[in-house]
């Protein structure tokens, strides 16, 4: 069935991969991103693109015409505190589904990525699990889908994807990683179903 996905976040690299893989099954897409001139879709292919500045809840467009949100917005570099907190706010006020992408080893799977990916996570994200956290609060109060991906990675489509919920996930030894482009058909895939519901799922190779 061809869904009309929109895609938060859609000049980044997730974003970006989410917009070419739902392209890629047929489904219509709605980029939204901040600076619209970051966006680049190769004809012929059409993407419809709204500037989206979660932290201007006024000019936020709608989205009442679209089936489900994707949101692959992160922290970039130039953004201050709360970014991530306003992405949920505003999706939670659309009244929209949602499959949300947070961080496995933030909040309450802190530690169920290992020891190892627990230490990594606090030395390279530190500042930001806190503000992951409350985020994901926002998105599952809300309805969401809520994806604790692991170390995302440049590599191949797995043919071993999965998905499992975050109560049923075996602690790993080793720092857990997922290509980015299994992770985005991961995303795509629950974005399509829907099976899961509101909880929080961790993508698996």
């Amino acid at each position: 069935m061809i869904m009309r996905i929109a895609v938060l976040g859609a000049s980044g690299r997730t974003g970006g991969t989410l917009v070419d893989q739902a392209l890629e099954r047929g489904h219509e897409v709605v980029a939204l991103v901040r600076t619209p001139s970051k966006v680049t879709v190769p004809a012929p292919r059409q993407v419809e693109i709204r500037q989206a500045d979660v932290t201007a809840p006024q000019s936020f467009p709608g989205l009442t015409d679209v089936d489900v949100v994707v949101s692959a917005i992160g922290i970039g570099k130039g953004d201050g505190p709360g970014a991530l907190v306003a992405a949920a706010r505003r999706l939670a006020a659309a009244n929209v589904r949602t499959v949300w992408l947070g961080a496995l080893g933030s909040g309450v799977s802190s530690r169920s990525g290992g020891l190892i990916y627990a230490g990594v996570m606090r030395m390279f994200v530190g500042s930001e699990l806190a503000e992951k956290a409350e985020a994901d609060e926002i998105a599952l109060k809300a309805g969401a889908t809520v994806f604790h991906a692991p170390d995302v990675t440049d590599g191949p489509l797995s043919p071993t994807r999965r998905v499992v919920p975050l109560a049923e996930l075996r602690r790993p030894l080793l720092p857990p990683r997922i290509s980015r482009t299994t992770l985005a058909a991961l995303l795509l895939e629950e974005a399509e179903a829907g099976n899961h519901g509101n909880g929080i799922l961790v993508p698996l190779s």
